[in-house]
């Protein structure tokens, strides 16, 4: 798998998916690893999937980046999440705050934790298209490292201002939603033009799309099947799209 600034390109993200479910997470888990996948998102948001990722890597934590967030408005209960994520992975690789929640009032002290050394990068996240203005505000102070936002042939519009920011800056970009949060799985293009593409199956086409933009370092899609886990993998491979294979799957996307 082709690797960029925060590893191989295709990580595994966990929303709607762990939850609770221990068994699960071991089985996705296990099977993302052996495909190749080496950074894993998640939050307190998506209920006990930070505890079941954390079991499920277990062994094999020094292998991975575990990519979390803070969500929450009270700097108290921010420490109180940021404690409990210790306790599961031991440390944060990046630590994310979720939804630009109080991201202000958070900085300070998650800048701390990163100078001494206890997480190694700082991330902000949004879905809507509509705080992008308030994300690109807190890209512009230079303080965060990574930036987390949707990207797919449906939701474009972080191409407008985000992703050209996130190069000038030097932010890493993780890419949420690549599927569309599986809207865009519904339905697939015929055998033919996966071929022409040279995949196998649509989901590895839609998070090519999003892995030809030069400016993505990782796509996380989320899945409960190991099989799903390791044929998203395979789309972490070269070659990328060019233009117009791009635009062959914007329109099957449509």
């Amino acid at each position: 798998m082709e690797e960029r600034r925060l590893g191989p390109v295709v990580g595994l993200g966990t929303w709607n998916t762990f939850g609770g479910h221990a068994g699960t997470a071991r089985g996705v888990v296990a099977a993302a690893l052996e495909a190749g996948c080496r950074l894993f998102d998640s939050s307190p948001m998506y209920g006990g999937a930070e505890r079941s990722l954390g079991a499920a890597l277990a062994s094999r934590r020094g292998e991975v980046q575990v990519a979390t967030k803070i969500w929450t408005g009270s700097v108290d209960e921010g420490r109180r999440q940021y404690e409990d994520q210790v306790a599961w992975f031991g440390r944060v690789d990046i630590e994310q705050i979720h939804n630009l929640q109080s991201w202000e009032d958070h900085l300070p002290w998650l800048e701390r934790e990163r100078d001494e050394g206890r997480i190694d990068r700082l991330g902000v996240t949004h879905y809507a298209a509509s705080r992008f203005g308030e994300l690109e505000r807190a890209l512009r102070t230079g303080r965060f490292d990574v930036v987390q936002l949707p990207l797919n042939p449906q939701e474009r519009e972080s191409e407008r201002e985000l992703l050209p920011l996130a190069a000038e800056l030097g932010v890493a970009v993780i890419v949420m939603r690549p599927l569309g949060e599986g809207s865009l799985l519904r339905r697939s293009p015929p055998a033919e033009v996966l071929e022409e593409l040279g995949v196998d199956t649509w989901p590895q086409a839609l998070l090519k799309w999003a892995l030809s933009d030069e400016r993505v370092d990782v796509v996380i899609p989320a899945t409960t099947r190991p099989v799903n886990a390791r044929a998203n993998a395979a789309a972490g491979e070269p070659p990328w799209f060019d233009a117009q294979h791009r635009e062959l799957v914007e329109r099957f996307a449509a």
